[in-house]
C-alpha cells in the first residue's frame, strides 16, 4: 500500500509559522538532531536541509527518530481525545465540574489540562462552561422561557450568580427585548476623525460609532429609554473622547457588551494586540484555536458595537492590506496612524 505524502512546501510554511492547526497532521523529523517535532514546536527552528516530514510518529520513529521531550508530538492524538472528553463532560453536566474533577477524568494534571484545553479552544475549562451556560440562557429566553426559568434551566444555582458573571453584560431582559427596561445615555461629538456616537448604560459604554446619530441607537436598542447624557455620562465620555484621539494607550474605561462565546473570545484577543501593531484575521483565528474559523472572525470584528475600545482596527489581511471597517478605511488609516506616533 503506498502510503500518503507531505506536501512539503506547505508543510515548511506550516513550521515556519508554528501553526497549531497543523499538529497531528504531519510530523516534523530533524535529521542532524535525530528527533521528530509537532509543527508547532516552539524550539529553535532547525535548518531545511535537515528536515524530513512524516504523515505518522510510527514513520518518523521507523526513520529511527525519537520524540521530541519539549513539544512531545506522540501526545497529539491523546490531547485531542482529553479536550473532546472535558467538552462533553462539561455539555452534560448539571453543575460546572470543577478543574480537578476533569483532570481525573483525563489522567492529566489540572495546571496542564488547563494548558491544553485553552491551547485548543481558546478558554479555559471555566470559561468554556460559563460561556455554555449562558448561550443557553440566550436560546432559551429566544425560545419564549422566561428569564428565571431560563436562568435555572441553563444550570445556575441562582439569578444573582448569572448576573455576577454577566457583570460586563446586559441583563438577560434586556437581550430578549430590544434593551426594554434598560437606560442607555448617549452623546454626539466632535473628534479629529469626524463625529462620534457614545452611548453607555449603567455598566459601561455600549456603543462606540462615527457618523451615526440617534436614529442608529435606536436601531440597536429599540425599546430602551435614550437620555442624552448628564453629567456623570460627561464624565465616561470626557474619558472616551481623550482614548479615541490616544488610541494607542491602554485604557480601563468600562464595557456593557454581550455577544456569542466565540465573538467574545474574538474581542478578547482583539484587546491583546498591542499598540502600533496590527493581525491578520488568520492570526485572530488561530489565537483563539480556531484557525478555520478566518471568515467568523471577520464577522465578529464587525459585530464589535464599541469601536476603538475593542480595536478592531488594528485587524488587516494577511497581505497586509486594510481590509474593511465598518465606519471606512479613511478613519481605520487614521486610528493605526495615531497609534503609530
Amino acid at each position: 500500500m503506498n502510503r500518503p505524502e507531505v506536501d512539503s512546501n506547505l508543510a515548511w510554511a506550516a513550521v515556519r509559522a508554528r501553526d497549531r492547526s497543523f499538529d497531528g497532521k504531519f510530523f516534523t523529523g530533524v535529521l542532524s538532531t535525530g528527533i521528530y517535532c509537532r509543527p508547532s514546536c516552539a524550539a529553535r527552528h532547525p535548518r531545511r536541509e535537515n528536515v524530513r516530514f512524516f504523515v505518522t510518529a510510527e514513520q518518523a520513529e521507523a526513520a529511527g527518530l525519537r520524540a521530541c521531550l519539549r513539544c512531545r508530538p506522540n501526545d497529539v492524538a491523546r490531547d485531542e481525545a482529553a479536550v473532546k472528553l472535558v467538552i462533553d463532560a462539561v455539555r452534560t453536566a448539571e453543575t460546572a465540574p470543577r478543574l480537578e474533577e476533569l483532570a481525573d477524568l483525563t489522567g492529566y494534571s489540572p495546571a496542564h489540562l488547563q494548558r491544553i484545553f485553552k491551547r485548543e479552544t481558546g478558554l479555559s475549562p471555566a470559561a468554556y462552561a460559563r460561556a455554555l451556560r449562558t448561550e443557553r440562557v440566550k436560546d432559551a429566553l429566544a425560545g419564549g422561557a422566561s428569564v428565571t426559568e431560563a436562568i435555572y434551566d441553563a444550570g445556575y444555582g441562582s439569578a444573582s450568580r448569572f448576573y455576577e458573571e454577566r457583570k460586563m453584560g446586559m441583563k438577560p431582559s434586556v437581550w430578549k427585548n430590544g434593551g426594554a427596561g434598560a437606560t442607555v445615555h448617549w452623546a454626539n461629538v466632535k473628534t479629529t476623525l469626524g463625529p462620534m456616537m457614545v452611548a453607555a448604560t449603567e455598566k459601561g459604554v455600549c456603543c462606540l460609532s462615527f457618523h451615526e446619530g440617534e436614529q442608529e441607537l435606536r436601531e440597536r436598542f429599540p425599546k430602551a429609554e435614550l437620555s442624552e447624557g448628564g453629567n456623570d455620562f460627561q464624565k465616561l465620555l470626557d474619558r472616551v473622547v481623550a482614548q479615541v484621539e490616544a488610541p494607542g494607550r491602554p485604557h480601563n474605561i468600562p464595557l456593557d457588551v454581550q455577544g456569542t462565546a466565540f465573538q467574545e473570545a474574538v474581542w478578547q484577543e482583539l484587546r491583546r494586540i498591542p499598540e502600533g501593531e496590527t493581525r491578520s484575521y488568520a492570526d485572530i483565528a488561530a489565537a483563539i484555536g480556531k484557525p478555520r474559523a478566518v471568515r467568523a472572525v471577520g464577522s465578529a470584528n464587525g459585530a464589535n458595537n464599541v469601536a476603538v475600545l475593542i480595536p478592531c482596527h488594528r485587524v488587516v489581511r494577511s497581505d497586509g492590506t486594510m481590509g474593511g471597517y465598518a465606519y471606512g478605511l479613511e478613519i481605520k488609516r487614521r486610528l493605526l496612524e495615531k497609534e503609530e506616533t
